[in-house]
């Protein structure tokens, strides 16, 4: 299916999105919301995938809310919290809720929800030219698309409330530093290494990666107890997918591993 506002298709495994409004910075509006939770949902259910890559067109990564279109209508404006429940919570959600990994490029500026939606992906590379900006507190606002609970457990509660409060720029080598992100690559290599990386989770065993990012997921909230419990639940359910047999089965005859994803 063709998409307006968001670009995707399917390559050797991984399915490709590129947030596609290169002309406002790949600024969210309904409309661009409403592509990139279908993408996902189709990315959860489509057999063809194993593992995603999002980048952003142009020289943005993504600018956030386009501000345009929440300020148009006087009545919405004044219930923002719609606009984070319609919009970006189901991408958040879709993004963390799909077994399969999602790589994120930040190919340029991330600010606001956009920088929130990078922080929510599961391994993210960022160009050197790349930087993040919790930019809410500049017009008044919270941050969202889960960045107040992304944030602290990435940097740590000091960091994310000075990052929050005070609204600084980040430079992709900081966002490094303090363990925001995965990795910073030159900006002509990024595509070209995310997508290497990505193609190479493409051939994993798909469930067990599954399995990793759920028990991760619930490693935010569980105690100690709770996790241990949830570890074995999912090692159980590892332990029944062919790709474990095919592993076990190929480091015994000392050959490389042929996984399905199955």
């Amino acid at each position: 299916m063709q998409y307006q506002y968001v670009t995707y298709k399917i390559e050797d495994n991984i399915g490709l999105i590129t947030l596609n409004r290169a002309d406002v910075l790949n600024s969210f509006h309904a409309e661009m919301a409403a592509e990139l939770q279908e993408i996902l949902e189709d990315v959860n259910s489509n057999e063809n995938v194993r593992c995603v890559l999002l980048t952003g067109s142009g020289r943005a990564f993504c600018a956030g809310q386009d501000l345009q279109e929440a300020t148009k209508n006087p009545e919405e404006e004044k219930i923002l919290g719609n606009f984070v429940e319609q919009m970006y919570n189901p991408i958040v959600n879709g993004i963390r809720q799909t077994p399969k990994p999602v790589v994120c490029a930040v190919n340029g500026v991330a600010a606001g929800a956009g920088a929130n939606l990078a922080l929510c992906c599961d391994i993210v590379f960022a160009s050197n030219r790349a930087s993040f900006i919790q930019s809410f507190c500049k017009i008044g606002l919270v941050p969202d698309t889960a960045g107040s609970f992304f944030l602290p457990r990435l940097v740590g509660f000091g960091r994310a409330s000075a990052l929050m409060l005070l609204g600084d720029k980040v430079s992709a080598q900081h966002a490094y530093e303090m363990g925001m992100i995965y990795k910073v690559i030159e900006d002509e290599c990024l595509l070209e290494e995310a997508h290497e990386t990505a193609r190479y989770l493409a051939t994993q065993p798909t469930k067990g990666l599954g399995y990793i990012k759920k028990a991760l997921n619930s490693s935010l909230v569980n105690g100690l107890e709770q996790q241990l419990e949830v570890e074995k639940e999912l090692q159980t359910l590892a332990g029944q997918t062919e790709d474990y047999k095919e592993g076990v089965k190929a480091f015994l005859e000392k050959r490389k591993p042929k996984f399905t994803g199955n």
